[in-house]
């Protein structure tokens, strides 16, 4: 997902050149705090006093296998399916529990992948989310769903006081705002407007003016409201002129005439 996201970024905006970083888990809240990332996609919880998150979706775990290990023969397995296995806990590991069950390895491995480099020895298993067993994969490793398994759920996140413009136009394309929604964005200034926006909006607030000078607002008011009323009306100068000629005509009826001539 984060290459689509790139991708779609760099169609959107391709004055921003946009980098993606490769981070261990356990050094992603750093990052983002020194601002060497403005956002970044961390495993929850995170600390709410200092990041925004949005949350984004809920990973499978699995379990890392050996490829001729009896647990390929399912689709999916349990917990309990595995409970005689020895089962290493590295010391990154994202999954939050105590302990995983099993039997608990020889040692506490400093990484995953350190961790998968021992499961492709032989010498036990390993419990992770569905996208680390994709990071480190390998040949002759497998993985298989583990249905009871706890769960680690994935966010975006952004130092809260680092909230940007372009911050707000990534979370859109993560997700899956059109790129004329402006939902999140603050509004435009008159300055950040195209010329042609600026225009139509001039001439919008004219026909308002002319509206309220037309209600019988007095002064310039009136006047913009004479003037609106011409282009309105005709949208040229001549149709403007024979209604005002019309109007001067109509006056004269009802005034009182030329003086009938005496017999």
């Amino acid at each position: 997902m984060p290459a689509k996201w790139a991708r779609i970024w760099h169609e959107r905006r391709p004055d921003v050149p946009l980098t993606l970083l490769k981070v261990p888990a356990a050094e992603t809240p750093e990052v983002l705090r020194t601002g060497r990332a403005d956002a970044g996609l961390v495993r929850l919880p995170v600390d709410r006093a200092v990041f925004s998150a949005i949350p984004l979706y809920t990973e499978t775990t699995v379990v890392v296998v050996p490829r001729d290990h009896v647990a390929t023969a399912a689709d999916e397995v349990t917990l309990a399916d595995l409970a005689d296995e020895v089962v290493f806990h590295p010391l990154d590991d994202v999954l939050g529990w105590e302990r995983p069950p099993g039997e608990p390895g020889f040692e506490r491995p400093a990484t995953t992948q350190d961790a998968v480099e021992l499961v492709a020895a032989g010498v036990g298993l390993l419990y992770v989310p569905q996208s680390l067993a994709r990071l480190f994969h390998r040949k002759d490793l497998t993985y298989r769903p583990v249905t009871d398994a706890p769960r680690s759920s994935i966010a975006l996140s952004w130092p809260e006081e680092a909230t940007t413009d372009l911050v707000e136009d990534f979370i859109g394309v993560v997700r899956g705002r059109t790129v004329n929604s402006t939902r999140g964005r603050r509004p435009q200034t008159p300055a950040d407007q195209p010329e042609r926006e600026r225009r139509e909006s001039s001439g919008r607030a004219a026909g308002q003016t002319g509206q309220a000078g037309r209600s019988g607002q007095p002064g310039k008011t009136g006047k913009t409201a004479r003037q609106t009323g011409g282009r309105a009306s005709g949208r040229s100068g001549g149709q403007t002129q024979r209604g005002r000629s019309a109007s001067a005509r109509s006056t004269g009826r009802r005034g009182t005439g030329r003086p009938r001539r005496r017999s």
